[in-house]
C-alpha cells in the first residue's frame, strides 16, 4: 500500500534548480522524484555505511603512527 506523499519546502541554490529543472525535463521525470531519488540514494549509503561499521566495530583499533609506518613498510607510500 502505497502512502500519500509529504510536502516540504526545501530551498536550493539557483544554479542547482536550473541543473534540476533541465534534467527534469530531459528526463521526462518531475523535480519531485528526482528529489526523492537522490534522497532515497544518499540514505541507501548511510545503511551501508552504518553496516560495515557495525561489521567492523571488534577490528582492534591502531594509531595513526603505526598505519602510517605500516604503509611505508608495505611500499604504498
Amino acid at each position: 500500500m502505497r502512502t500519500a506523499a509529504m510536502r516540504a519546502t526545501v530551498y536550493l541554490d539557483p544554479q542547482l534548480h536550473r541543473a534540476l529543472r533541465l534534467k527534469a525535463l530531459e528526463t521526462s521525470q518531475s523535480l519531485s522524484k528526482l528529489v526523492n531519488d537522490a534522497i532515497k540514494e544518499v540514505l541507501a549509503e548511510d545503511a551501508e555505511d552504518i553496516a560495515a561499521f557495525t561489521q567492523r566495530a571488534k577490528e582492534p583499533l591502531i594509531s595513526y603512527e603505526v598505519m602510517i609506518k605500516r604503509l611505508k613498510k608495505d611500499g604504498r607510500i
